[in-house]
């Protein structure tokens, strides 16, 4: 494609360096060790699904810590009751599995279940702060969102970089996974524009089939760059074709070298065809190693090559 024409291997390797990934608790469980196969110190997050326990994502994220690892734990605003089970679930987080960086989104859907709404209104109780916690990424859009309006996207990310300031606390934007780079480029290049000054992990779609991607874009309500997945399922010969990330990642990598004051920092791997797989391609694309880590029971066991 011709964003490879512009952009060279090494360009997309050092934009990839500082990247993470992310794992449900069901994942996790399939996990012996995670020290087995990521490097040390990688940032996991640990998402929290509509419904889910806590303390699912309580052990899960005790286990990255205990294998070495930077557990994220997601926070949904609008699945939390009130602000004692928030200051209890942020105590067992930081005790037990060493918690300093959480990511806030508002959660699915417009259900809320309790006093928060939104993420700015758990920001804003200062909880976070009072056990440690200064480190926290808040949710992108670059496509919008189909439960709140552009408008209100972007008064809440100016306000979330305001209280960023005045709290001291070290904020970042977290976003949905998108396949065309110019559509997040042009977001990137309009929420700076508009005052945002937040660094910004930039959600890749892990390699997975053709199918899996459809479904998972739709269920997250991603829009314009789903064309591009639209065309690829019209013939149902190509639905179990696996997708690999490369040209959002060629077009991304160029786009973050050719502008100095861009704000996209590092990128954040969703492994909808599959942790392992997503490992796979990853170290495949920093090493040029690759290796299998799923066994024929679905269990990750070898190590990654090098």
């Amino acid at each position: 494609m011709k964003a490879f024409k512009k952009v060279t291997i090494q360009d997309i390797k050092k934009a990839t360096e500082d990247w993470s990934i992310e794992i449900t608790p069901v994942a996790a469980t399939k996990i012996e060790n995670f020290a087995d196969y990521l490097p040390l110190n990688t940032t996991v997050n640990v998402t929290c699904l509509p419904g889910s326990d806590p303390i699912d994502t309580i052990q899960t994220a005790e286990q990255l810590n205990n294998d070495g690892m930077n557990a994220v734990p997601h926070l949904a605003a609008r699945s939390l009751v009130d602000q004692l089970e928030l200051d209890n679930l942020l105590k067992e987080l930081v005790s037990r599995a060493s918690v300093n960086e959480v990511l806030i989104i508002g959660g699915g859907g417009n259900k809320q279940i309790g006093e928060f709404s939104d993420s700015i209104s758990v920001l804003r109780t200062g909880l976070l702060q009072k056990h440690g916690i200064t480190k926290v990424g808040v949710a992108g859009h670059p496509e919008g969102s189909t439960d709140i309006s552009d408008e209100r996207l972007k008064t809440a990310l100016l306000e979330k970089n305001e209280l960023a300031k005045t709290e001291g606390l070290n904020m970042y934007i977290e976003t949905q996974f998108c396949f065309d780079s110019e559509i997040v480029l042009n977001w990137e290049k309009l929420i700076r524009a508009d005052g945002n000054k937040l660094p910004i992990h930039i959600g890749i779609p892990g390699p997975a089939t053709i199918k899996a991607l459809f479904r998972f874009a739709r269920l997250s309500g991603i829009g314009n760059s789903m064309s591009f997945l639209t065309k690829q399922a019209r013939n149902i010969t190509k639905l179990l074709t696996i997708q690999s990330p490369d040209a959002l990642l060629s077009g991304l990598s160029e786009g973050m070298q050719k502008d100095a004051d861009c704000l996209l920092k590092s990128f954040h791997f969703y492994p909808f065809g599959g942790f392992a797989k997503t490992i796979d391609y990853i170290d495949s694309l920093m090493t040029g190693n690759t290796t299998n880590h799923v066994g024929e029971d679905g269990k990750i066991k070898n190590k990654l090559a090098g």
